[in-house]
């Protein structure tokens, strides 16, 4: 509970949308929040058909490999209490009691291929573990359920281990992925007047608070000579952004993939800019020190069996395509569209990783929404010990 209450002491609720006095009307009520001014009132029919997009933040967001958080919010604390514990309770005669894996689930990429295609389950046999895949909203709840000890690996963008440490979340980096610059991009409307980022002052900008949209827009205003008091932060989960940006009540959003391609190919946005040069880091698989210290095999087989998972998704675009779009509800060439902006490769937690994640948390904790400085190596094992789950192939990878 330590996470969730602490980004709630942030006013990061990871159950609904960030509001303040919420008036009942026959339309649903918004506000912008700026940092550093009052709160402006903004209001939008809300119409959710044809909205099956994902909650991408999963994303705190999010890589390709990992997005797919359902769109029915799920509270962290009832998927803890919901995961099974027949696995603890049965024993098989003459057998050892088997003991299971929970890993993050996903709909979309890598892991949505092994799960569907059950190998890691087969290879897990025969260290006599089973495999449990746990649904979260977000990342924030996954890694509540981490710290709870509920979960056995977290697949987060950047930023949601960061907040998770400074809540006292005893994580380990386990491995992280190239950067995809192309995977978080600026939306403004169709026939918008904004030319640049130097034309973002005293406009309507939504994003998820303390995600890598939060991160990139802070860069970017930097770059221009801007802070975030000098626009209109408006702090919406992508389905109601969705919605708002739709019906013109958004002047940016920044936002992920599934939203880009979605809006784009219906005409309602084009994109100002992506986040190339101004993200630098993948996102990161996590474990706890717990489990990292017990079950290092565990951990290099899951590895292994994703690298494999990648490989395949990589060769197989159309089939990948077709084995997602009945549990996202997004057509087949739309999905192909997306992936064809993924990238793949799995990398080693190097010193030049952690440096960067340390960069990161230091931009959080100035910018005043962290309450002490995190220490990122906190969560960084011994050379020794992430040897013992490394696999060769992505040792070589840098």
């Amino acid at each position: 509970m330590a996470l969730s209450n602490f980004l709630q002491s942030l006013n990061l609720s990871i159950n609904k949308p960030q509001q303040s006095k919420v008036k009942k009307t026959k339309t649903k009520t918004v506000y912008e929040h700026s940092l550093n001014s009052k709160p402006i009132e903004v209001k939008y029919k809300i119409e959710r058909k044809h909205i099956s997009l994902l909650v991408a933040a999963c994303s705190l967001t999010i890589p390709m490999s990992i997005v797919g958080c359902s769109q029915e919010t799920k509270n962290a604390q009832n998927e803890a209490s919901a995961i099974s514990t027949q696995s603890q309770s049965q024993t098989v005669s003459n057998t050892p009691q088997k003991q299971e894996l929970r890993v993050v689930y996903s709909k979309l990429g890598s892991l949505a291929v092994m799960r569907k295609q059950g190998t890691l389950e087969k290879s897990l046999a025969a260290k006599n573990f089973t495999v449990k895949w746990l649904e979260f909203a977000a990342g924030p709840q996954a890694l509540e359920a981490l710290n709870a000890g509920s979960l056995d690996i977290a697949a987060t963008a950047e930023s949601p281990p960061i907040f998770a440490q400074a809540a006292g979340t005893p994580l380990v980096y386990i491995a992280t992925t190239r950067f995809n610059g192309r995977g978080v991009s600026f939306l403004v409307p169709k026939n918008s007047p904004i030319k640049s980022v130097a034309d973002f002052k005293g406009k309507k900008i939504s994003f998820q608070k303390a995600s890598i949209a939060h991160y990139v827009l802070l860069k970017a205003l930097q770059k221009e000579g801007l802070k975030l008091s000098d626009v209109k932060s408006l702090f919406l989960p992508p389905p109601d952004a969705n919605v708002a940006f739709s019906q013109g009540g958004i002047d940016v959003w920044v936002i992920w993939e599934p939203y880009i391609t979605r809006n784009v190919q219906k005409n309602l946005g084009r994109v100002l800019i992506d986040g190339q040069g101004l993200q630098d880091i993948g996102s990161f698989y996590t474990t706890s020190q717990k489990f990292a210290k017990e079950h290092p095999e565990i951990i290099k087989v899951f590895l292994e069996e994703f690298i494999k998972a990648e490989d395949w998704s990589q060769k197989n675009i159309d089939k990948l395509a077709e084995l997602e779009t009945g549990d996202v509800g997004i057509d087949v060439p739309t999905l192909k569209a997306i992936h064809s902006k993924a990238v793949y490769g799995l990398l080693p937690i190097t010193d030049e990783v952690v440096n960067k994640q340390q960069q990161i948390a230091d931009l959080w904790y100035t910018q005043g929404l962290l309450p002490k400085k995190v220490n990122v190596k906190d969560g960084v094992l011994t050379p020794e010990e992430y040897a013992k789950f490394t696999p060769d192939s992505i040792k070589a990878n840098k």
